[in-house]
């Protein structure tokens, strides 16, 4: 069988997400287990598996597994699917998926750039959990909740906070654990590049590339630090939005491979942008 290696959220190879993708036939889904098997074999953040159906709401079925457990939502890993999809011809522009989530949607533009259309996950917020500033050595300005989404958001006061997080793993994992949440969003707003003098008409202040950066840590199930996480800016645009202003944001996921997802909010809708790159493409034997 058929399985590739996607890096998701970049144009370029070895940095993004990556996610294994594999395409299946017409007919039934493979036992779950050899699924989840198949994705602890590969210990990637995500693998997909899609399979075509017949006339219906959906084009394709989707689902998604971590190395430990199979999940509700994956951003990468549909943006990953969507592309091997275009790299096989088969879809055209868009594509529908069948998933836990409900019906979501992928459009690919003339350029490539790939756009998924998922549901908004409005971030409420919350009394700081116990023990959180503890696992992640830096006290919190803000804590909320995601719904649905199933993930602890939290705010930081700044990029370097961000950038400079080493959690105790081990103590979030027993956090996330008690409070049955998939994970755990580290985020603030981008650090503005000082001017080297005073602005003028001609040379007007200088912007960060994105509006905010973010992490993602999930060790309870199975991923330490995912490089990118799609579903996560489905909380986080909102959150961003209602700061910031705007319904068109970019954000950077600061992890070591670092990746870039612009969003875009559309009612209770919103759209997730970016590119991908296959890196591996080969042959499943077990």
């Amino acid at each position: 069988m058929r399985i590739r290696i996607i890096d998701a959220f970049t144009d370029r190879p070895f940095a993004g997400n990556q996610a294994g993708v594999c395409l299946l036939p017409l007919g039934p889904w493979p036992d779950t287990d050899w699924m989840q098997r198949v994705a602890a074999e590969l210990n990637l953040a995500e693998t997909a598996f899609a399979r075509p159906v017949g006339p219906a709401e959906a084009d394709w079925e989707l689902r998604w597994f971590t190395p430990a457990v199979e999940v509700r939502m994956c951003g990468h890993a549909t943006l990953a699917t969507t592309q091997a999809l275009v790299d096989d011809k088969l879809i055209e522009r868009e594509v529908r998926f069948g998933t836990l989530s409900g019906v979501l949607a992928a459009s690919v533009g003339e350029d490539g750039e790939v756009t998924l259309d998922f549901p908004v996950s409005p971030p409420v917020p919350l009394t700081t959990p116990a023990g959180l500033a503890e696992a992640l050595g830096v006290e919190p300005v803000g804590v909320y909740g995601t719904g649905a989404l199933g993930d602890l958001l939290v705010e930081l006061a700044d990029e370097a906070q961000v950038r400079a997080l080493t959690p105790d793993l081990g103590l979030l994992e027993r956090l996330n654990r008690t409070d049955a949440v998939r994970g755990t969003i580290i985020t603030a707003a981008a650090a503005k590049p000082a001017a080297a003098s005073a602005p003028t008409a001609a040379t007007p202040e200088p912007t960060a590339e994105y509006d905010f950066v973010s992490r993602f840590f999930a060790p309870a199930s199975g991923i330490p630090e995912d490089p990118v996480t799609g579903s996560a800016h489905t909380a986080l645009a909102p959150f961003w939005a209602a700061r910031l202003g705007g319904d068109h944001l970019t954000g950077y996921q600061a992890s070591p491979r670092g990746g870039v997802v612009r969003v875009v909010l559309a009612g209770d809708r919103v759209h997730l942008i970016g590119r991908a790159v296959t890196v591996l493409d080969g042959e499943l034997l077990g």
